[in-house]
């Protein structure tokens, strides 16, 4: 399980160091979902990214929408630095650390997230809170990973480190809790809003160039369920684990990436 106070504190810190890793394996989904929020998005008015980590989707639509007004809110403070330093260039988008549910006086014309609504301790709560800021022909679109079945890079690299498989994941606040359809429109339907899901098969690139395998190992090593793993681990235990690791990574290296198989959902949803 990952709390709102994970990601204010040690996780927040460990993605604002890792940005440019997790942007790499984000790169083959981002355009399918930058693309479904440009579908979306007014030519003016405020959109307000949810989560907005490092700040890559804020900084897509700022620049594809320069009269368009765009928030990013995250509660990491290493996060949010980081993408008022990547984003220093757009003038209509701007960074603030905050809890994404609480809008206050905002009134967004478009709410969006690239993995970050999974996160809320209370779902339906949160997104209703978030109906209650948006304007009536508002749009909300945000992707969440789907089965972990389906997500190799979980499951693989979580195995590799003790040899078991991994604990399939329920819809505790985490990377996988969205991960059941059924389970996001009951969601949406008690908060007040009404939406359709499209999946999107992509290939989640853990390392690439003359080092992929090393860069990966780094990767896994700071984020994701190996590294949890890892964690429980200390000394020759630890070394082992790490040995098998960069043997799974070995074998899905080709062309100088390593890239696993991986799945999304991508979410539009308007106020019911």
């Amino acid at each position: 399980m990952t709390l709102a106070y994970d990601w204010a504190g040690r996780v927040g810190d460990t993605w604002a160091d890792q940005w440019r890793r997790t942007d790499l394996s984000f790169a083959n989904l981002s355009p399918h979902l930058n693309a479904a929020i440009l579908d979306a998005a007014p030519e003016t008015g405020t959109a307000v990214d949810i989560g907005c980590g490092a700040g890559g989707t804020a900084i897509a639509l700022a620049a594809a929408r320069p009269a368009l007004t765009v928030l990013g809110i995250d509660l990491s403070r290493n996060l949010v630095e980081t993408a008022r330093e990547r984003g220093a260039a757009y003038p209509n988008l701007r960074f603030e650390v905050g809890d994404a549910s609480e809008l206050g006086g905002i009134t967004a014309d478009l709410l969006f997230s690239r993995h970050g609504v999974m996160f809320f301790d209370d779902p339906i709560a949160a997104f209703a809170r978030l109906r209650c800021a948006v304007a009536a022909d508002a749009h909300l679109v945000f992707s969440c990973f789907r089965d972990v079945t389906l997500n190799a890079w979980a499951i693989e690299t979580g195995a590799a480190v003790t040899g078991t498989a991994p604990q399939k994941p329920g819809t505790s606040p985490g990377p996988f809790a969205f991960a059941d359809a059924d389970h996001v429109h009951s969601i949406l339907q008690a908060s007040g809003w009404a939406g359709d899901e499209q999946p999107i098969d992509y290939s989640y690139r853990a390392g690439e160039g003359e080092q992929a395998v090393d860069e990966a190992l780094a990767f896994f090593s700071r984020i994701g369920p190996a590294a949890a793993r890892l964690r429980e681990l200390d000394g020759a235990a630890q070394e082992a684990g790490r040995e098998r690791l960069r043997g799974v990574l070995v074998a899905h290296l080709r062309n100088d990436a390593v890239d696993f198989p991986a799945s999304a959902w991508i979410w539009s949803c308007r106020p019911a």
